[in-house]
């Protein structure tokens, strides 16, 4: 089975596109794009199992976008690297 864990669309804090603002989708795709990256160099490649991904979700001014890591819920290694990501990923583009 698969299961997701959302990570959010630029480091915490860090600033990042804001939902109905003009050229949103675009903007926004690529800090999501260059968030993935920035996750691996600090969390290293997805294990099998794993995958770091951009999705879409509703909002009431349109639907915006954010990276979710995706895991099989029966791979324990995958499972660890989600969840590790979703909190103890990078706070900022930079240091850390």
């Amino acid at each position: 089975m698969r299961d997701y864990v959302t990570i959010g669309s630029t480091p915490p804090d860090e600033p990042c596109a804001q939902v109905g603002s003009e050229d949103y989708t675009q903007r926004s795709i690529v800090e999501c794009n260059r968030y993935i990256g920035r996750i691996r160099e600090f969390c290293g490649p997805e294990p099998e199992g794993a995958a770091l991904k951009i999705k879409s979700f509703p909002h009431d001014f349109g639907s915006y976008l954010e990276v979710v890591c995706y895991y099989d819920t029966n791979n324990e290694e995958a499972i660890n690297y989600a969840f590790k990501v979703e909190g103890e990923g990078p706070m900022r583009w930079e240091g850390d």
